[in-house]
């Protein structure tokens, strides 16, 4: 996997439908653990809610898990899992607590609620997108570093810190999909005389 979609923070929403009130809260986990201490929480934090409706998914052993509460078999847990999977998201949870306000909503009406109160949490968790990146040192004369300047940009190469000295040496990173690309290109541009070493690859956005 060379990249994942997830959510950037915590998040908090509610919605209300014949006055029952559902709160949305959004998470973003990397474990089991993680994912399960999070919906403890929540429940610790409205004992006196009547439903604690949940849904995850990890990257961590393709996890994916998912509860009615005690409501209606589909008409909770997996409408939440499906906004979670239907925006591509994974290494994330989402709990929906229920105030129940006493009037039925029927399993159209509990779907729309619980759907709409998952959606919310998610968008106001920011979606944001992780890809590789790889860390990468480039050294070269002072004459080449003019030709691989314009490279660098047009690849997307995110230069982090360039010292002079009895050449110039640039590290930086660039999403992995793109490095064969500009190692080719510089090569090419400085006849192979460009030294070009990878450090490392890591998650980035």
């Amino acid at each position: 996997m060379d990249s994942y979609i997830t959510v950037k923070k915590s998040s908090h929403f509610e919605y209300e439908d014949r006055k029952s009130v559902f709160i949305g809260q959004a998470m973003p986990v990397s474990t089991e653990a993680d994912a399960i201490a999070f919906v403890d929480s929540v429940k610790k934090h409205y004992p006196d809610a009547r439903h604690h409706v949940y849904a995850y998914v990890l990257r961590e052993n393709s996890a994916m898990r998912f509860t009615d509460d005690h409501e209606p078999a589909g008409t909770a847990g997996m409408p939440v899992l499906d906004v979670i999977r239907k925006n591509g998201c994974t290494d994330m949870v989402i709990v929906v607590t229920r105030y129940f306000g006493g009037t039925l909503l029927g399993t159209g009406g509990l779907v729309r609620a619980y759907t709409s109160a998952a959606l919310g949490a998610l968008e106001s968790a920011e979606i944001i997108r992780y890809d590789i990146y790889t860390s990468l040192e480039i050294s070269v004369n002072y004459s080449d570093y003019g030709k691989i300047t314009s490279i660098l940009t047009d690849h997307g190469f995110r230069t982090e810190d360039t010292a002079y000295d009895m050449g110039v040496c640039v590290l930086g990173r660039i999403i992995k999909s793109e490095l064969n690309g500009l190692m080719s290109a510089i090569t090419e541009a400085t006849a192979g005389r460009a030294e070009m070493k990878i450090l490392a690859e890591e998650f980035g956005c």
